[in-house]
C-alpha cells in the first residue's frame, strides 16, 4: 500500500479561491473609489464649506460683547441743548443662557429683582437664537434697589452683566416733544423690516418727530469686543475692539426762548402755536397741546400713569401744528389775492355789506348781524366782513378761487421735515365732491369757501405759510427745522403776484392790527404788526365750540423778522379774543431779547 503518491510531473496542484477570476479587480476598484470620496469629502469640507464651519467653530468660541453708540445731540439755533444722552445701568445675558441647568434658577431670581415675567426674557432669549454671538439686553434703567439685590445675589446669578448703556433724555421735557419726538425700542414688526439695515433686537430707534426723521443721521455705529470664552462661555481674552461711532449733532432752527414763551402762552388749551422767519420758512417754534413727556419712552416698561399720559381722549401724541382745520377768515388773504389777480375785481372794489345775503335759496349772514356799510378790499380785511368776500365768491366762481388755494399751497405737503406725520388738508373741488357726496359743486360751497368754512380742511402750518405770502413779498416758503445757514431762496419760490395786490393784502392786514379786530397786538411793547383773525365753526360733542385763529407778523415793513400763527382748537371764542393774545406774548419776548431797550416792556402777568 502506497502511503505517499509522487507528484505529477508538469502540473499543479492549487487550492486557493481568494482572488480567482475578477474579486482581486473589484477590491483594488472598491478601495480607490472609497479613497476618492473621502478626499473629495475632505476637499468638499476643506475648501467649499470651510469658511462656514470655521464661523461656526469660531462663534462657539468667540463672542461679541456689543457697545451701543451714542445717538448724536439735538441743539437749537442758539447752541441750547435739546435732546442729549444719559447712562443708566442694564442687565444683559447670553442667548444660551436659558437652555443652562441653572436658569430655573437665575431666571426665577431675575424676574423677582427686575418684576419682569421670567417667560418675557426667555422670549428675548429664543428670538436671538441660542448661538447669537451678542449679548441680550432684558432690562434697562435699573434702579439702586435692583442693582443692590442684583449684586446681593450674584453668587446665585452666573454670566448675569450688569452693563452702562446710552440711553435719550430730554432736558426739557414736554415743551419740545412734537419737536423733537422720541426714541423706543424696536418692536418685532420693526426689527423684521429693518434687520437688513443693521438693527439688532433690543436697538432703539427714532419714533417721531425729529428723532424719526433724522434716524440715519442720529444713529450711528455700534462698535464692542470681540472675546474669546470657554465651553462654559467664561470671557478668556480680548481678541480686538471696534469702537462705537457716536451718531452726528443735529442744529435745528428752534429757538428755545420763543419755544418756552409758545408753550407759556398756550397754556392748557388744546392747539398750536407755531413761529417761522417769514423770509425763508425756519421754523422758530412749534407748540402743540396736550403734549407728553418723551423721556417716559426711555423706560424699560411704562406704568399705567405713564399710558393714560400718552394715549388719553384728547391724543396727546397728535401734532396739532400738523393736523387739520377749516381756516375760518385767515383764508380772505387767498380770497382777496384769487379776486385781483384773477382780473374779475378791480383793485378798487368797492361793495355794500349786508346783515345776510341770500344766495340760491340760503341765508348766508355777517359775523355782526348788521353789516359795515360800503367797504374796499382794505376795509374787508381790516373788520374781516363776510358778506362782502360772498359777493367777491359768487363774482369769480370756484376755480380761480380754488386755483389760488393751490397755488398758496393748500391740499399739499408743505416739504415739511416731518413728511410721514403731516397731513396735506383737503382743498374742495367739483371732482372731490361728486365723489365724496355725489353731488356738483354749487355757489353755495364756494360762498363757504371764500371765508374757510365748507369742506376746506388746513393745518396750521400751513396757514402760517399763507401769512408768509404777504410779509415776504409774494413768495411760498417751505417750512424747515434744520439750520443751514442757506441762502433764503433756497426755501421759497415766487407766486408772481401783482405788485397791487400785495399791497393790499399787507394794507388791510396792518388795518386789522391798527383799528380792527386785532387791535390787542397794536401795543408799544411791539414794532408795528399785520395781521388776521379767524373764528371757525365747529362742533365738539353736543355743544358748538368754535376753533380760534390769529396770525401776525411783525415788523411790518420789508424786512419782518417773526411771524406767529395762533390757533385754539375748540377754544370757544374768537380769534381776537382768544388767539391775538398768545400772539402778543411771543412777541413781545421775541422783540424784547432781539432789541433790548428799542420798545417798552412788557407789563408783568400775575
Amino acid at each position: 500500500m502506497t502511503l505517499f503518491q509522487p507528484p505529477v510531473l508538469g502540473g499543479q496542484n492549487n487550492t486557493r479561491t481568494v482572488g480567482r477570476n475578477s474579486q482581486s479587480i473589484f477590491l483594488i476598484v472598491f478601495t480607490l473609489l472609497m479613497t476618492s470620496g473621502i478626499g473629495a469629502r475632505l476637499a468638499y469640507l476643506q475648501i467649499i464649506d470651510g469658511t462656514k464651519l470655521r464661523q461656526r467653530a469660531e462663534s462657539n468660541r468667540i463672542r461679541m460683547i456689543s457697545k451701543q453708540p451714542e445717538r448724536g445731540n439735538i441743539f437749537d439755533r442758539n447752541g441750547k441743548l435739546l435732546a442729549t444722552t444719559r447712562y443708566p445701568r442694564s442687565v444683559h445675558l447670553w442667548p444660551m443662557a436659558h437652555t443652562k441647568p441653572s436658569w430655573s434658577v437665575v431666571g426665577l431670581r431675575l424676574s423677582e429683582i427686575l418684576d419682569i415675567p421670567q417667560e418675557e426674557m426667555e422670549n428675548k432669549l429664543i428670538q436671538a437664537g441660542a448661538n447669537s454671538s451678542s449679548l441680550i439686553r432684558i432690562a434697562r434703567d435699573l434702579n439702586e434697589a435692583q442693582v443692590t439685590a442684583l449684586k446681593e445675589y450674584e453668587t446665585e446669578l452666573p454670566n448675569v452683566e450688569i452693563n452702562t448703556e446710552a440711553v435719550r433724555y430730554y432736558p426739557d421735557g414736554r415743551q419740545l416733544a412734537h419737536i423733537l419726538g422720541y426714541t423706543r425700542e424696536l418692536t418685532p414688526e420693526q426689527l423684521k423690516k429693518r434687520k437688513s439695515e443693521g438693527y439688532r433686537l433690543g436697538d432703539v430707534i427714532g419714533q417721531m418727530g425729529v428723532e424719526k426723521a433724522y434716524e440715519k443721521t442720529l444713529r450711528g455705529e455700534w462698535g464692542g469686543q470681540q472675546v474669546e470664552v470657554d465651553g462654559a462661555g467664561r470671557p478668556l481674552r480680548v481678541l480686538g475692539e471696534k469702537q462705537a461711532k457716536a451718531g452726528n449733532d443735529l442744529h435745528l432752527t428752534i429757538d428755545l426762548d420763543i419755544q418756552k414763551a409758545a408753550e407759556k402762552a398756550l397754556g392748557k388749551r388744546n392747539g398750536s402755536i407755531i413761529a417761522l422767519n417769514p423770509n425763508n420758512g425756519e421754523v422758530l417754534a412749534m407748540v402743540s397741546h396736550p403734549t407728553f413727556d418723551p423721556n417716559i419712552f426711555s423706560k424699560q416698561k411704562l406704568s399705567q400713569k405713564d399710558w393714560e399720559s400718552v394715549q388719553g381722549a384728547e391724543h396727546p401724541l397728535v401734532n396739532r401744528a400738523l393736523s387739520v382745520f377749516p381756516p375760518a377768515s385767515t383764508f380772505k388773504i387767498v380770497t382777496t389775492t384769487a379776486a385781483i389777480e384773477s382780473g374779475k375785481f378791480s383793485p378798487n372794489t368797492v361793495l355794500q355789506t349786508y346783515p345776510y345775503l341770500n344766495i340760491g335759496g340760503t341765508r348766508f349772514g355777517e359775523w355782526n348781524h348788521a353789516g359795515f356799510g360800503p367797504l374796499g378790499f382794505v376795509g374787508a380785511m381790516q373788520w374781516s366782513s363776510d358778506t362782502f368776500f360772498y359777493q367777491i365768491g359768487k363774482g369769480i366762481g370756484g376755480p380761480p378761487l380754488i386755483e389760488w388755494t393751490r397755488k398758496y399751497g393748500f391740499g399739499e405737503k408743505t416739504g415739511f421735515d416731518f413728511s410721514t406725520e403731516e397731513a396735506k388738508g383737503l382743498v374742495p373741488d367739483d371732482t372731490w365732491k361728486r365723489k365724496a357726496w355725489k353731488m356738483p359743486w354749487t355757489i353755495g360751497d364756494t360762498i363757504n369757501m371764500t371765508i374757510g368754512q365748507g369742506a376746506l380742511q388746513t393745518t396750521p402750518l400751513q396757514v402760517a405759510v399763507m401769512f408768509a405770502v404777504p410779509a415776504n413779498g409774494g413768495y411760498l416758503v417751505q417750512p424747515h427745522l434744520l439750520k443751514d445757514n442757506g441762502d433764503a431762496q433756497k426755501w421759497r419760490k415766487s407766486l408772481n403776484m401783482k405788485p397791487i395786490t400785495l399791497k393790499i393784502l399787507r394794507d388791510g392786514l396792518r388795518k386789522v392790527i391798527s383799528e380792527g379786530t386785532g387791535k390787542v397786538l397794536n401795543k408799544p411793547t411791539l414794532p408795528p404788526v399785520a395781521g388776521k383773525s379767524g373764528t371757525a365753526e365747529a362742533w365738539k360733542g353736543r355743544a358748538k365750540q368754535n376753533h380760534a385763529w390769529f396770525g401776525a407778523y411783525a415788523p411790518d415793513n420789508d424786512k419782518p423778522e417773526i411771524l406767529v400763527v395762533a390757533f385754539g382748537e375748540h377754544s370757544g371764542g374768537g380769534g381776537g379774543s382768544v388767539a391775538a393774545p398768545m400772539i402778543l406774548e411771543v412777541m413781545e419776548e421775541y422783540f424784547a431779547r432781539k432789541h433790548p431797550g428799542k420798545y417798552q416792556k412788557p407789563e408783568t402777568k400775575h
